[in-house]
């Protein structure tokens, strides 16, 4: 959500003349993430969010806007696309994929408390039920394949030590991951700063840009990794627990799913460190862009090798 494309007032208030959501008073850039162009727009009818898509084909664009419409409509509290006068959800403004959004109310919670997680392992659940009914595909777009695919890019910028684990864990998680486990659509990216709480509540999910149809448990991994780390990149129990406790209570972990948990956290605290790694040094250009530190997965990874997640020592993972 960095600005890599200049969108100016006047520019915009042109363009908005196709929906219908009134005039423009206020655009603001976001400067956060590493994909997209985002700006906070405010006209006469509401508050949104514009996204101009900088590395999404046309063509794949359909899949994630079309998630937020049915997922609101199911009840999940996400942004819902606005569509333009013609009906569509993609529109082209400064010579990019442009869609219009609903601005979900909260903040996120930085520093979240048990409290924070049993809702957000709750809110993961209740998306992937409702993703259950979407009849849309989309393969992940940053899943093994494309680890293999960067990793010469990234590999020269690394220590011996930092190549050899790379390389040996990119090995690992394609002979361990199990691919007969139930899949359908995943977030990919829901960390702190995509969870909005409006007081003590959860006020939305955001940011789908990764979304696609894959491994549910991986995607609890990826939620895990973030929202349960304590101090030194390790899993801090009270949350890991909570947070696993309100996922089953909508949806219970199969057998199978459990036992593959501690590969999945493996797999996911890889995949950022790769996507993290390639965001950083090979950067593009932009008016605002934010990379986010890599070594935090690193590390991640390297306590889920030296201290494997151990079902038993978490007694909410139970089915």
């Amino acid at each position: 959500m960095s600005v890599f494309t200049t969108v100016t007032p006047e520019q915009l208030e042109i363009w908005l003349h196709d929906y219908p959501v009134g005039s423009l008073s206020e655009l603001k850039g976001i400067l956060a993430g590493t994909e997209n162009t985002n700006y906070f727009v405010t006209t006469g009818a509401g508050r949104y969010v514009l996204t101009l898509f900088e590395k999404l084909q046309s063509h794949q664009l359909p899949f994630y806007l079309e998630l937020m419409d049915h997922l609101s409509r199911q009840g999940v509290r996400c942004p819902r696309p606005i569509a333009n006068r013609q009906g569509k959800l993609v529109a082209t403004l400064n010579g990019k994929s442009a869609a219009l959004v609903t601005r979900l109310e909260g903040a996120p919670a930085m520093a979240p408390a048990a409290s924070h997680c049993l809702q957000v392992g709750e809110a993961l659940a209740n998306l992937h039920c409702a993703g259950q009914s979407y009849p849309g595909h989309l393969d992940n777009l940053r899943g093994a394949s494309w680890w293999r695919a960067v990793a010469p890019d990234i590999l020269p910028f690394l220590n011996s030590a930092q190549q050899a684990l790379l390389q040996s864990e990119i090995d690992f998680v394609d002979r361990h991951l199990r691919r007969d486990l139930p899949r359908g659509v995943v977030h990919a990216d829901l960390f702190r700063d995509n969870v909005l709480f409006d007081g003590k509540a959860i006020g939305g999910l955001i940011d789908f840009y990764f979304a696609c149809i894959d491994t549910l448990v991986y995607d609890l991994a990826i939620t895990m990794n973030d929202w349960c780390m304590g101090r030194g990149g390790r899993l801090e129990r009270e949350r890991a627990e909570a947070l696993l406790e309100g996922y089953q209570r909508v949806r219970p972990l199969t057998e199978t799913e459990c036992d593959q948990l501690p590969i999945m956290l493996r797999a996911g605290a890889l995949r950022f460190w790769v996507s993290r790694l390639y965001d950083y040094h090979r950067p593009r250009p932009g008016e605002m862009t934010h990379a986010h530190d890599p070594e935090q997965f690193r590390v991640i990874l390297q306590n889920h090798i030296d201290a494997p997640f151990i079902r038993g020592a978490l007694t909410k993972v139970s089915t």
